[in-house]
C-alpha cells in the first residue's frame, strides 16, 4: 500500500493591522450593546395604566412631573449632540442612540401620566412650547466640557441627578400608576450612569483628566441645575402666565422636586458622584459631599417636604 504523500502546508499570513482592529471593534461593540438592552427592555404596555387612581393625584407632584417629561422627552437632542461629539466612535454612538430613546420613553410616559392627572393637558403642545424655548446646540461637534472625557464627567453627574430624584419621587409618591414609572426610570438612570462611567473611564486612558479637573466639572453640571432646561420645562409644562422668568420658575420647581428628596437618596448621590471624580465614595470626599448635599437639597425642599 502506497504511502500517503506528505500534506503540504502553506505558510501564515499575518492578517492586515485593519482587519485585526475591525473584528476587535466590531466584538467590543457587540459586548457593549448587549450589555444595555434596547429600549425593549420596558415599554409603556408594561406600565399598569389601568391601576390609575386620580383621586391619590398630587398637584404639586403633578407639576414637577410636566417638568420632568419635557426634559426626558428631549433626548433626542442631547443624543444627536453626543453622536457629534463621539463622531468616531460608532460604539458609544450605538449606545447613546439606545440612551437617547429610553430617556425619550422616560418622557412619554410621564407626559402619559400627567395627561390621565390632568384630562385638559396637552402633552404634546406643551412640549412644543419647551421647545420654543428650549433648545441645546446639537450642531456642535466638540464638547462644551473641553474634552470628551469631561463630557462623560458630565453626563456621570446628570444621570446622578436623574436616578436620584426619581428615586425620591418613588419613595414619595401614594399614586400608583407615577410609583410604577418612576421605579421603571430610576432603575433606567442608574444603567446610564453606569454606561457614562464605563465610557469615561475607557477615554480617560487617552483623554486623562485630573481629578482636580473632574471636580471643577461635577460641581459647574451640578450648579447648572438651575439653568434654563428645567425653568423652561417647568414654566411650557405648567403653562405658567405671564412672560417667562426663569428664576421664578427654577425656584418653583427646584422647590417642589427637592421635597421628596430624603437623606438616603442624597447619601447615594454623593457616593455616586465621588465615584466619577475619581475619589473614593467612602473617603473624606465622598462623605462630604453626602452631608453637603443635604444640607443644600434638605433646606430647598423643606416647605414641600412631607413626613417620611
Amino acid at each position: 500500500m502506497p504511502c500517503a504523500s506528505p500534506r503540504k502546508w502553506l505558510p501564515l499570513q499575518a492578517a492586515p493591522t485593519k482587519t485585526i482592529v475591525a473584528i476587535a471593534a466590531a466584538w467590543l461593540r457587540s459586548v457593549l450593546l448587549s450589555v444595555m438592552p434596547h429600549s425593549r427592555n420596558w415599554t409603556l404596555s408594561d406600565i399598569p395604566w389601568g391601576h390609575f387612581q386620580a383621586a391619590r393625584v398630587d398637584p404639586d407632584v403633578l407639576k414637577v412631573v410636566k417638568a420632568a417629561a419635557m426634559v426626558e422627552r428631549n433626548g433626542a437632542d442631547y443624543g444627536r449632540y453626543l453622536c457629534n461629539v463621539f463622531a468616531d466612535d460608532p460604539t458609544f454612538c450605538d449606545l447613546a442612540r439606545t440612551w437617547a430613546t429610553e430617556e425619550e420613553q422616560h418622557g412619554i410616559a410621564l407626559g402619559r401620566w400627567a395627561e390621565l392627572a390632568d384630562p385638559n393637558y396637552k402633552f404634546d403642545s406643551a412640549f412644543q412650547q419647551f421647545r420654543d424655548l428650549y433648545q441645546i446646540p446639537v450642531d456642535a461637534t466638540a464638547s462644551v466640557r473641553g474634552s470628551r472625557t469631561g463630557e462623560l464627567c458630565a453626563r456621570c453627574v446628570v444621570e446622578t441627578g436623574t436616578s436620584s430624584f426619581y428615586s425620591a419621587l418613588r419613595d414619595g409618591v401614594d399614586e400608583p400608576v407615577l410609583k410604577a414609572i418612576c421605579a421603571k426610570i430610576a432603575a433606567d438612570e442608574f444603567r446610564h450612569y453606569k454606561l457614562f462611567l464605563n465610557a469615561m473611564q475607557r477615554y480617560s486612558t487617552h483623554e486623562p483628566l485630573s481629578v482636580a479637573a473632574r471636580l471643577r466639572i461635577a460641581l459647574g453640571r451640578m450648579n447648572e441645575a438651575d439653568d434654563d432646561e428645567l425653568a423652561s420645562a417647568y414654566f411650557a409644562g405648567n403653562a405658567l402666565p405671564g412672560p417667562y422668568d426663569r428664576n421664578a420658575s427654577a425656584a418653583a420647581y427646584s422647590a417642589r422636586a427637592f421635597g421628596f428628596y430624603r437623606q438616603r437618596h442624597t447619601k447615594r448621590a454623593g457616593h455616586m458622584i465621588a465615584q466619577a471624580v475619581g475619589l473614593s465614595p467612602d473617603g473624606v470626599f465622598g462623605q462630604l459631599m453626602q452631608k453637603v448635599m443635604w444640607l443644600v437639597i434638605g433646606f430647598m425642599g423643606r416647605r414641600f417636604r412631607t413626613a417620611a
